[in-house]
């Protein structure tokens, strides 16, 4: 919004610009109540911690300001890059999924915006996120840091090699389609961890979840999704 200077004066004009962004902050915290009552509650979502992170977290701070009127619809948007942030429902139902207590280390493959990061970072101990675009992770890590989610670290890299310093992790999520859950993955997987990821081809994927029990995995499919696919060694390295 431009204030003509010859219409108003400073003061007004500060007075106006709070009047609208205020009213615009509150527009946003409907919105995103609406979006958890209508898109998440009314569904299948039953983890309230995952609902209130939902709550909390300001998703139109993680989309490209040109689409923030958008933030809060049940899709997926373009965060540029050829990359996406999930749709709501598809974030929740993978963070509910994840079975988290609050005092679990979790590894991220695929920082993106940082959202889903946020997400975690109000259900876990600890978040490590890996994103390969080297602009995705630095910007992400600043407005991570920006709204003081001081339990998230960004990590340039390979994400379909993991982490093996920072190993083992009580839970890893996966945010980018693999043809099959990365090898390196299942063994930094912690016992009695789970893992949650898209598996397929580029237009034909399942999310999984696997539960490691020693040197058992045991694997389940949770239903059809569309993911962009995992860049790098155990992933898609012609895309």
């Amino acid at each position: 919004m431009v204030l003509e200077p010859n219409r108003t004066s400073v003061g007004e004009s500060r007075k106006v610009t709070g009047v609208s962004r205020s009213k615009k902050l509150a527009d946003f915290d409907e919105a995103r109540a609406r979006m958890v009552a209508e898109q998440l509650a009314a569904r299948d979502i039953r983890d309230e911690r995952a609902l209130e992170a939902m709550r909390q977290i300001p998703r139109h701070l993680f989309v490209p300001e040109s689409q923030r009127s958008q933030a809060y619809q049940d899709r997926p948007l373009s965060i540029g890059y050829g990359q996406t942030i999930s749709q709501p429902y598809i974030v929740a139902y993978m963070t509910a999924g994840l079975e988290l207590t609050g005092e679990e280390k979790v590894l991220e493959i695929g920082t993106g915006s940082g959202y889903q990061a946020a997400i975690l970072s109000r259900m876990a101990r600890q978040v490590i996120s890996i994103e390969c675009i080297k602009e995705l992770a630095e910007s992400a890590s600043q407005t991570l840091a920006d709204l003081g989610y001081g339990n998230v670290r960004v990590v340039v890299g390979d994400g379909s090699l993991g982490l093996p310093a920072e190993a083992p992790f009580d839970a890893i999520l996966l945010t980018a389609a693999a043809p099959e859950v990365p090898l390196p993955l299942h063994e930094q997987l912690a016992d009695g961890g789970r893992l949650i990821g898209p598996v397929g081809s580029r237009y034909d994927q399942v999310l999984v979840r696997l539960r490691r029990h020693g040197d058992h995995w045991e694997r389940e499919m949770l239903g059809p999704v569309i993911f962009v696919p995992l860049k790098g060694r155990h992933g898609w390295q012609d895309y």
